[in-house]
């Protein structure tokens, strides 16, 4: 049944084995049994594609409500025994290894010595992908408060970091009175979808801001060199702007929030205990990592860490 209620949410035998951990051939012989006992046939798969029928969906629903007591199971034993165990594997984004996910590890090796955590690096859209399949059982992503990214369905998540965004100019620039100020100048833009990108488009449709050229740079260090080398302006998360060598920050209002979010897969087939602690593990090297900065002077103040309510909610 647990096997139906994955073929019922990613659409497909393989996509249900990767989330269970399973081949798709062990995965297919144990759809078979099901079928035997049920009497009935649980799956259509004569449109090229596994489809599950009336009774499937009738199980797949079963299915969900005993991966939910399996989950909770789990919980209270970890409650009991205090340990959680097992195979965890973290999608997390290339600034996120640079300033805390290795941390990560470090943290849970020395609370959970016994999850194996597993770091990938990954984009949002290709990591979504991988959770939504159970590639991964916790991601973090960069995200935007006011158009944050939609969970897929058996998904939950936690705000890590809140931070405001800021504007800022190459070295020599002159502080506008408005940001309409620099149309037909050039910026320095992020990739199309991305919190920096989303903010820039709030921010050009409300002053009419058109770049004459707009140079793209997806991490914030290759944004700090186009500042250092005066291509444009730019717009960063306030905790990176504030490390900026080269380039000054205005006091311009910039809309919307940057959003640093941890999603981990719950419910069936999901190691929740394991991917509960990783979460908590991260939440805490991002927390660390901010107090460190804002102790040696880095940031001029520590952003909005730990404990925060996700747009989701």
């Amino acid at each position: 049944m647990l096997i139906l209620r994955h073929i019922a949410e990613s659409g497909g035998v393989a996509a249900a084995a990767r989330a269970l951990g399973h081949t798709a051939s062990a995965v297919s012989q144990q759809l078979q049994r099901l079928e035997q006992e049920a009497g009935v046939p649980l799956v259509d798969r004569s449109g090229g594609r596994t489809e599950l029928t009336a009774a499937g969906r009738l199980l797949a629903e079963h299915g969900g409500r005993v991966g939910d007591v399996l989950a909770d199971a789990a919980r209270e034993l970890q409650a009991l025994t205090g340990q959680a165990s097992g195979p965890v594997t973290i999608g997390v984004p290339g600034p996120a290894i640079t300033y805390f996910a290795t941390t990560t590890l470090r943290f849970l090796a020395e609370s959970h010595p016994a999850i194996t955590p597993r770091l990938v690096e990954t984009d949002r859209e290709d990591g979504l992908r991988a959770l939504r399949l159970g590639e991964f059982d916790v991601l973090v992503i960069e995200d935007d408060s006011a158009a944050p990214t939609p969970l897929p369905p058996g998904v939950t998540a936690q705000v890590m970091l809140r931070d405001e965004y800021r504007l800022v100019l190459p070295d020599g620039w002159e502080t506008p009175g408005s940001p309409a100020e620099l149309t037909g100048r050039p910026w320095i833009g992020a990739p199309g979808g991305s919190p920096r990108d989303l903010a820039f488009q709030r921010l050009a449709a409300a002053h009419g801001i058109a770049p004459s050229v707009q140079h793209v740079a997806a991490y914030r260090f290759a944004v700090y060199s186009m500042l250092a080398a005066r291509l444009g302006p730019a717009i960063l998360p306030a905790h990176a702007a504030e490390q900026i060598t080269h380039g000054g920050i205005t006091a311009l209002p910039v809309p919307g929030d940057y959003l640093v979010r941890s999603l981990r897969r719950s419910g069936a087939g999901a190691p929740v205990p394991a991917a509960e602690a990783a979460a908590d593990a991260l939440q805490s090297a991002l927390l660390c990592t901010a107090e460190f900065l804002a102790s040696r002077g880095l940031t001029a103040g520590e952003p909005r860490v730990y404990k925060l309510i996700d747009p989701s909610v």
